[in-house]
């Protein structure tokens, strides 16, 4: 049985979106057929087992698209996994402890009873688009705070427990 996921962003400057490619890539490594879509285009996750759902973070506030999405196919994430991350902090803070998530994923979080939030950092370089962006960029705060190395973690763990959910004994696992 192979386990279809969907892997939905929303990103401003395409950090958001690497880290997506990088759960869905690693979704594929690991068993399951990862479908990596812009939350805006995503569509019905009806033909889904399970849905992640990933949003940079502005001004400590997930982006319309992925708040949009979640309310739109809110009946559908309710019944099925789905896990969420946030991607922002322009520091080492989201490496070093755990962020809670911001309102709007919180309130997702309630709503499809979500199994996880995550906060990662974030990445923020001379070609973000927008005033603030390049501001924070020309002040010095930019840079980039992401742990892949904690991403594809985070992705293996829900790629294990979907295994376990479909009763998928994978040939590598353990006894």
């Amino acid at each position: 049985m192979t386990i279809k996921v969907l892997v939905a962003y929303a990103t401003k400057n395409g950090s958001t979106e690497e880290i997506a490619r990088t759960v869905a890539r690693t979704l594929d490594k690991e068993g399951c057929a990862a479908d990596l879509r812009a939350a805006a285009q995503a569509g019905d996750v009806r033909g889904y087992d399970a849905v992640v759902l990933g949003s940079a973070l502005y001004a400590g506030r997930w982006l319309t698209d992925a708040r949009r999405f979640a309310n739109r196919q809110r009946k559908a994430l309710a019944a099925r996994p789905v896990w969420l991350f946030s991607s922002g902090p322009l520091d080492s803070g989201a490496s070093e402890r755990d962020i809670p998530p911001v309102r709007a994923a919180r309130r997702i979080r309630q709503r499809v009873d979500a199994r996880g939030h995550v906060t990662f950092g974030g990445r923020l370089t001379s070609e973000a688009k927008g005033r603030m962006a390049r501001m924070i960029v020309n002040s010095g705060k930019g840079g980039d705070f992401r742990d892949f190395d904690a991403i594809t973690a985070w992705a293996r763990d829900i790629a294990a427990e979907l295994h376990r959910l479909h009763g998928v004994v994978r040939e590598d696992s353990g006894p």
